[in-house]
């Protein structure tokens, strides 16, 4: 079987401590676990079903791989490189905090070869047709959000209000997403919450199509799949998510090209 042509970002499933810094972190596994898109490469990680796939290994709490390389504290606690977690904890112990030097280590270390990957495969793959950024999503949106209090969609497809993917492909993916997970049309929007986030403004159109896909947490860290004690998913479940992602993409291929 021929691979599909995309290439999969998954920058926010990573897991890892950088060794440089273990001693001055403070935040728990729970923590580290809530501030990240947790089990993002189990569910997204069909890396031997398409031409590229890239994921972040250390975790969002310490090297965000989706922002901005002068994003930073103190100006953003919640930047590139953090002091806080998306949900206000501090990372680092009282007098402990990261400097500019720590910063640009780790920046240096995991950032910038994340998006060298990035752009070797674009550059080099010319048989690529399309880029997934992908990534899940609370499912009420939490008080430092553009949505606070709302209860989110099933996904949100983001194409930067058009400008990292063409309105006619981002809508075709949405109907091949409501078709592979069975949902109704209202259970995947688009551009809301989320229209696309640096990775996908950055490299969307350049040269192909970048769609941010954000999945519902609501599908997996709920009820009766998730164990909150364990911080663990029922493998099944995350099997089957990943089988309803592989099945949209090849739904969206196979229309596409008839």
């Amino acid at each position: 079987m021929n691979k599909l042509p995309i290439l999969i970002s998954v920058p926010h499933g990573g897991t890892g401590i950088p060794e440089e810094i273990a001693r001055r972190v403070c935040i728990t596994p729970k923590d580290q676990f809530e501030d990240s898109d947790a089990l993002t490469r189990e569910i997204y990680g069909i890396k031997n079903e398409v031409l590229s796939y890239v994921e972040g290994t250390i975790a969002r709490a310490f090297v965000d791989l989706n922002r901005d390389i002068n994003d930073r504290p103190p100006e953003n606690p919640d930047g590139v490189v953090k002091s806080m977690t998306c949900l206000g904890k501090p990372i680092y112990h009282p007098g402990q905090e990261l400097d500019g030097k720590w910063a640009d280590l780790l920046l240096e270390k995991y950032y910038h070869p994340y998006h060298q990957s990035i752009r070797t495969i674009l550059d080099s793959q010319k048989k690529l047709e399309l880029m997934l950024d992908c990534h899940t999503m609370e499912a009420v949106g939490p008080k430092i959000s553009p949505d606070p209090g709302n209860i989110r969609p099933k996904f949100c497809l983001g194409s930067y209000h058009g400008k990292s993917c063409p309105a006619e492909i981002v809508q075709h993916m949405a109907h091949c997403f409501q078709t592979a997970f069975a949902l109704n049309d209202d259970d995947v929007v688009i551009d809301k919450p989320f229209a696309g986030g640096f990775i996908t403004r950055t490299y969307g159109n350049k040269p192909i199509p970048c769609i941010q896909i954000e999945m519902s947490r609501a599908l997996y860290l709920a009820d009766p799949w998730f164990d909150k004690k364990r911080l663990t998913v029922t493998p099944s479940r995350l099997a089957q998510l990943r089988q309803n992602f592989k099945n949209a993409l090849e739904l969206f291929f196979a229309k596409n090209g008839d």
